[in-house]
């Protein structure tokens, strides 16, 4: 096994690996910018690389300053996280040149399944579905008109390379589509260098089905039950959970071996996602690999008892799957909310700012994978994620209920998140109903508004209670007085941060 480990990434993800390596003794290393000197993995790490000016391109994606930060501090491997070099496969193939192991796939399972465009050949040619659209990427207006004339409207315009949502527009007209194919042209270069773009048939409320797969380097390729995610804004998730109501043992089955299937059509190693979307029929389609571990990835651990991360590692020191898929058994409800720097009342606008005060929910299920302390600044270069609230029951009921007490719990002050939204959701008939697909928010929510009061509001409550002095015994105090913080005993307005 291996005794240092480079992570190459920041915030809560960076933190849920550093942890996996402390319990398994090993030394974790991190990188960070200028604007993350102060931050929690830069401090929780055993040792720590700064990669100097926090522009992206800089930093988290400086491929050369990152190698090198692994060599000089005697790291052995990288674990890319999610997001940044995640998914590159240049950065795979330069870690492994320079004599260290990337915990990922190979470059060349990377290469076959992040172009879009490829795997969807790739997959229509082992016979699994695939959405009707285009297998070849193209930028001439005039040619995607004709396609999406042939495909039929409303079409999907999507980037070739990477995913978290970006790069993808919804066009209902023919005469959206020139400018909608720049727009998302141009997003997709910014974000991840390649501005190819393809169209897909957009499904009629779909729901977004994924399927965790691992698979070893000794040939044992297994599937780890599946995760809805068709809460979204933007394309991109806000809640998920497993199992997914409309999923049954014959379905759930289907496509497992579909995603089994796509894995080991590229010789893929380690851990991954298929995504699918599935229609009311239960039809369902193949949409993408995200070759890396995903932000919703605590929900399969608490319902399969595993750490994919310790996986993770265990394979790319060579280990075999401690298990078959029949050894594998799902247990319980799971839930997952995003808790983003954004506001959800102004179009999920990011909301960089200074945290005034973070208090995290517990109790029994609960777990809550977060950066987040009082205090700190919330920068404007990065992903707005600040933290993951997860939890785990004995059904889904039990689950919403316990999702819905620990957001009560959840504390963030200072900037603005969707906690209170969220709340909400756990609260609706058709959350409830299970009547989730990837138009939710727009169908129910599109008119919501926060039923909070203003942020200085909470800011000047929460100061007062901090210039209180300590009470004891020796006050004087009626037990019947409250001797809360009044951002806690005011009710659910605080939660609108």
């Amino acid at each position: 096994m291996f005794k240092r480990v480079l992570v190459a990434n920041r915030g809560e993800i960076a933190l849920r690996i550093m942890r996996t390596l402390r319990e398994m003794a090993i030394e974790s290393v991190a990188v960070y910018s200028d604007v993350d000197r102060e931050a929690l993995h830069t401090c929780f790490a055993d040792r720590a690389v700064c990669l100097g000016d926090p522009t992206p391109s800089q930093s988290y994606l400086n491929i050369g300053a990152i190698i090198a930060a692994a060599k000089a501090t005697g790291a052995e491997a990288i674990h890319p996280g999610y997001g940044f070099l995640s998914e590159n496969p240049d950065f795979a193939e330069q870690v492994v040149a320079a004599g260290l192991v990337f915990i990922g796939p190979s470059a060349s399972a990377m290469r076959a399944l992040g172009d879009k465009t490829a795997a969807r050949k790739l997959m229509g040619a082992r016979g699994v579905p695939v959405i009707p659209g285009m297998d070849d990427p193209e930028s001439d207006p005039a040619i995607l008109s004709e396609r999406a004339q042939q495909i039929g409207y409303p079409v999907m315009l999507k980037a070739v390379a990477g995913g978290g949502g970006k790069g993808m527009r919804v066009v209902t007209r023919p005469e959206d589509l020139a400018e909608a194919a720049i727009l998302a042209s141009q997003e997709a270069q910014a974000a991840f260098g390649n501005g190819a773009i393809f169209l897909e048939k957009v499904l009629t409320r779909p729901r977004h089905i994924e399927i965790q797969i691992l698979a070893d380097a000794h040939g044992h390729t297994v599937h780890l039950f599946e995760r809805e995610c068709s809460i979204q804004r933007r394309h991109q998730k806000i809640i998920e959970e497993t199992p997914s109501v409309a999923v049954d043992a014959e379905l759930r089955k289907r496509m497992g071996d579909a995603a089994v299937k796509a894995a080991q059509a590229v010789g893929y190693v380690n851990a991954g996602t298929v995504e699918f979307l599935v229609d009311a029929q239960k039809n369902f389609y193949f949409l993408e690999v995200n070759t890396r571990l995903q932000v919703e990835h605590p929900i399969t651990e608490a319902i399969c008892g595993v750490d994919l991360v310790r996986l993770q590692l265990e394979v790319a020191a060579g280990k075999n799957l401690p298990w078959a898929q029949e050894d594998l058994v799902s247990r319980g409800h799971a839930i997952e909310c995003r808790i983003y720097a954004e506001d959800p009342n102004n179009g999920f606008m990011p909301s960089p700012g200074r945290v005034l005060r973070a208090e995290a929910p517990m109790g029994p299920g609960v777990r809550y994978d977060s950066s987040l302390f009082s205090g700190l600044d919330v920068p404007v270069q990065y992903d707005p994620i600040l933290s993951k609230l997860i939890v785990h029951a004995e059904d889904r009921s039990a689950a919403i209920a316990r999702m819905r007490r620990a957001l009560e719990e959840c504390v963030v002050l200072g900037i603005k998140t969707p906690i209170e939204m969220l709340m909400d959701i756990m609260d609706s008939a058709p959350f409830h109903k299970g009547e989730t697909h990837t138009g939710f928010l727009d169908e129910h929510f599109a008119d919501w508004r926060p039923s909070s009061l203003p942020d200085h509001v909470i800011a000047i409550a929460d100061a007062l209670w901090q210039l209180q002095p300590p009470q004891t015994a020796d006050a004087g105090l009626s037990k019947s007085v409250s001797t809360q913080s009044p951002w806690t005993s005011l009710g659910a307005w605080r939660l609108e941060s």
